[in-house]
């Protein structure tokens, strides 16, 4: 068997404090949207869910922070909530939290370019005016 350099856990670290959390992955499915949205399914026993939540308990839904699988690198992301998931075939002690994070990035000038305009919005006045 080959020994791998990638280690076994999905590592969260907060950006304004010092502060990780490891979970294992054989706990964990990560699923990615085309709108740059990633679902992290966390099905682990309820003393890791509860550690989950409290270390998302202070967060905005702005905040920012990265994460890191399996020690290949960190990547920046938004927080964007911590949502109950739902599955009946789970043993008693088991918890299902759905974990939502959004990549983060700025836009190329080329995609500042075509960005499309959300807002008609022109005041009448300048600030020189008043």
């Amino acid at each position: 068997m080959v020994e791998s350099d990638i280690n076994p856990f999905f590592t969260i670290k907060k950006l304004r404090e010092d502060e990780e959390l490891k979970m294992n992955q054989k706990h964990i499915k990560i699923r990615s949207g085309s709108d740059k949205v990633i679902a992290i399914h966390y099905k682990a026993p309820m003393e890791r869910t509860i550690e989950l939540e409290m270390f998302f308990d202070s967060f905005n839904a702005i905040d920012r922070i990265n994460y890191n699988i399996g020690g290949t690198g960190w990547i920046g992301a938004n927080f964007r909530g911590l949502i109950d998931g739902k599955d009946d075939s789970l043993p008693i002690d088991y918890d299902y939290k759905i974990l939502i994070l959004e990549e983060y990035r700025c836009p190329t000038r080329v995609e500042l370019k075509n960005m499309k305009r959300s807002s008609k919005f022109r005041p009448k006045f300048t600030v020189a005016d008043s």
